[in-house]
């Protein structure tokens, strides 16, 4: 038990790494939460530093999911593999309320994916496709995001994983929270497009 309680608090830590924040003020001199929505996310970090560092931060934010949920088996617990989808919980509280950035972090999207590539590869290629025609068609990353979790919650239903389906739903529930501002702005058409897809 003391085990599981460690590797929770080494995945919050690593979900807490603020990708975009700390590129940002690295490399651009930035701090991303002055620009934009102020969202220390991966679309923020498109918005205010462009398209590579964008795709750096994404992938950075879903490798924290991903690493996270793998905790357990590279310290090679022998424990149920339910118990990873508790790390990379873990991981995306720390996305969403880091404590290196006053938690105030992003909404949690990309490092959600990064759970449910390391627990189920298959679920996130699926949710990837959909996310991806969603952006296409209609340009809204927001949007993308939220039709994407949903999906995610309505495939995994398939899987038979009623832990994985109840860890789905949740994160599905929390991603449309987060997003709530955006949904407003979609209403009143004042949700920025992107331009680079």
């Amino acid at each position: 038990m003391e085990m599981i309680i460690l590797l929770c608090v080494i995945a919050y830590i690593l979900g807490s790494i603020p990708s975009g924040l700390w590129i940002g003020k690295i490399f651009y001199k930035k701090d991303i939460r002055d620009f934009g929505s102020g969202n220390l996310g991966a679309t923020n970090s498109f918005r205010v530093l462009g398209v590579k560092p964008g795709i750096v931060v994404t992938v950075m934010d879903i490798l924290k999911g991903t690493v996270a949920t793998l905790l357990p088996f590279f310290f090679q617990l022998d424990v149920s593999h339910h118990f990873w989808l508790l790390t990379g919980v873990f991981a995306i509280i720390g996305h969403s309320f880091p404590i290196f950035a006053r938690f105030k972090g992003g909404k949690a999207v990309a490092t959600s994916a990064g759970v449910i590539l390391a627990y189920a590869p298959w679920l996130f290629v699926a949710a990837l496709l959909i996310f991806v025609i969603s952006l296409k068609l209609s340009k809204f990353v927001s949007l993308s995001s939220m039709i994407a979790a949903t999906s995610a919650l309505i495939i995994s239903i398939f899987s038979f994983d009623w832990i994985l389906v109840g860890i789905i739903a949740a994160i599905a529930a929390f991603i449309i929270y987060r997003h709530i501002p955006n949904i407003k702005r979609i209403k009143k058409g004042e949700e920025p497009k992107i331009t680079w897809m």
